[in-house]
């Protein structure tokens, strides 16, 4: 059995937000952890590992493109989804050129959000921003280092 992808859901609608961590549960190879602003989507993303973000463009505190932009200072480099009822071609530019992977407009199709989140977790795990889970540990295959997280511990792997 492979392990779960964790996804961070920011979104301020609280029927949407409800009904996706839902139907993502439904496809046992996520972990969903939602939440309703940018300030609560910044601070756990700096704290733990995701495996893909889904930002609604408009959280309740902040744009959220600028929550985008923020995240990718941060060092934030797994996919980032945005989700929005904005369609217009300068709503898609400046979602994307915010560091976006990807622009999705409400409403959508569930099964059409999941296979762009699946295209998009393929796409990152052959780049070298990837990180995977192996037990306790984290690996990031590109720097060929394993981590153990309760004591920070880097092991160097060779070929």
């Amino acid at each position: 059995m492979t392990a779960e992808k964790k996804i961070l859901l920011v979104e301020d609608n609280d029927v949407l937000r409800q009904s996706l961590a839902e139907q993502l549960h439904l496809h046992e190879e996520f972990a969903t952890t939602v939440v309703e602003t940018g300030a609560e989507a910044m601070d756990l993303a700096k704290q733990d590992h995701f495996d893909l973000l889904i930002l609604d463009v408009g959280p309740r505190d902040m744009d959220g493109r600028e929550l985008c932009r923020l995240l990718r200072r941060s060092e934030v480099k797994v996919p980032i989804i945005m989700l929005t009822v904005a369609d217009s071609e300068v709503d898609t530019i400046l979602g994307l050129d915010s560091g976006a992977n990807d622009y999705i407009t409400k409403p959508f199709r569930f099964g059409v959000l999941l296979a762009r989140i699946r295209a998009q977790m393929r796409q990152h795990e052959r780049s070298e921003d990837a990180v995977f889970t192996l037990g306790p540990y984290s690996f990031r295959p590109s720097a060929r280092i394993l981590m153990e997280p309760e004591t920070a511990k880097k092991i160097r792997l060779t070929e």
